[in-house]
């Protein structure tokens, strides 16, 4: 396993929304820090575990909040923006509305 560098995260995300049609978040700060929290999981676990979310202890069972999680296009559908609020739906971010909590699916 290679560590990961913030501009290689950066370059995922940005892979990932471009794939599926989303936008990433664009308050720049909040950003960065999911940013840097996929990082230090990449390098920690070697995977993009949700930085929202804790690590269930293997990829095996972490696979359902493998970043894009399972959880993020019904979310993003129904509420906007995936659980931790880097994705979001192009017209949620035109809308101006700031992502707020929503239920983590992981847990119901």
């Amino acid at each position: 396993m290679t560590d990961k560098s913030i501009e290689e995260t950066r370059h995922f995300a940005t892979m990932v929304a471009d794939k599926q049609g989303w936008t990433l978040n664009p308050d720049s700060d909040f950003t960065d820090s999911l940013i840097d929290g996929l990082t230090v999981n990449w390098n920690r676990y070697g995977y993009y575990l949700c930085p929202c979310r804790d690590t269930e202890g293997s990829r095996e069972a972490d696979s359902d909040v493998l970043c894009p999680c399972r959880y993020s296009r019904g979310d993003i559908e129904q509420y906007g923006h995936c659980f931790c609020a880097l994705y979001l739906s192009k017209a949620f971010a035109e809308s101006g509305e700031q992502p707020a909590g929503i239920p983590d699916l992981r847990n119901v």
